[in-house]
């Protein structure tokens, strides 16, 4: 528990962060999910659209601290190779 009135305010700032971090990591994986939909369903169009829509929200998680810079670069150099797969 924190006692110190720099601990109680840092506790409290935890809890904002950890909310806004928890909200746009939901918002990405909500992107990676439509594009792995539109893959699924074989729409190329669909699927090239949804992640064009993706990549640039995921590299604002790694501007943001939420994913690492590699980690984001794998997950669109991968989603891209398969969209690419399809035609």
């Amino acid at each position: 528990m924190a006692n110190s009135p720099q601990a109680k305010k840092r506790a409290r700032q935890n809890e904002r962060r950890a909310a806004v971090n928890k909200a746009r990591r939901s918002r990405i994986r909500t992107q990676l999910r439509k594009v792995e939909e539109a893959i699924a369903s074989g729409d190329q169009a669909a699927a090239k659209a949804a992640l064009q829509a993706a990549q640039p929200e995921l590299m604002r998680g790694v501007t943001k601290g939420i994913f690492h810079k590699n980690t984001a670069a794998r997950k669109v150099s991968r989603l891209s190779a398969r969209v690419k797969a399809m035609a």
